[in-house]
């Protein structure tokens, strides 16, 4: 069983590579937005970026910085399957995982300009944003001395692997392929 984390800057292409491993590799897939969703949904609030942000912390703050991935990790394991982790946000959280076997953390990055055009054409409830929204929320997520609060900019840091997805799709399942070749 592999277990990949993956984590990486708004728009950058962590989805696709998800649907990726999904459908062609057969991993099972664990969303850290589906998880906040349903908990944002039951305090009866409205989804979107923002309340994405304060309900995570909120969580990480009362349960530690590990605990919605140390909930996604037991998912995963119980499944004794490949399985990925989606989106690795807190320090906090690679932390927890890195006290587990035959785990990995891939990060992807791309221009912020091609991310920006990628979320508006995906469209999802937390994307309908403004540019200047969009890189405002950037900014508040790339950095943080709080182990409960997003870090990305030290989450890519630590990663086993980085993707710079700045082209294709074709080309970016194609590094995938690379990284999967190295793990096994």
């Amino acid at each position: 069983m592999i277990i990949i984390g993956i984590t990486g800057t708004l728009g950058a292409g962590k989805g696709t590579i998800v649907e990726y491993l999904v459908k062609k590799k057969g991993f099972v897939h664990f969303s850290v937005r589906n998880y906040l969703s349903d908990v944002i949904k039951e305090r009866g609030m409205e989804v979107n970026r923002d309340t994405m942000v304060v309900t995570a912390n909120d969580l990480r703050s009362k349960n530690g910085p590990g605990f919605i991935i140390e909930e996604l990790y037991r998912k995963a394991a119980a499944s004794r399957q490949n399985c990925i982790i989606e989106s690795i946000r807190t320090p906090g959280e690679i932390e927890k995982l890195r006290k587990e076997k035959n785990f990995f953390l891939l990060a992807v990055d791309a221009d912020i300009r091609i991310r920006y055009d990628r979320i508006k054409m995906r469209g999802s409830e937390t994307d309908n944003v403004g540019f200047e929204t969009f890189r405002q929320n950037e900014i508040r997520e790339m950095h943080s001395d709080d182990p409960n609060k997003q870090n990305l900019s030290e989450c890519i840091r630590q990663a086993d692997f980085v993707l710079r997805n700045d082209g294709s799709i074709e080309q970016l399942k194609q590094r995938t392929e690379e990284i999967l070749k190295k793990i096994s």
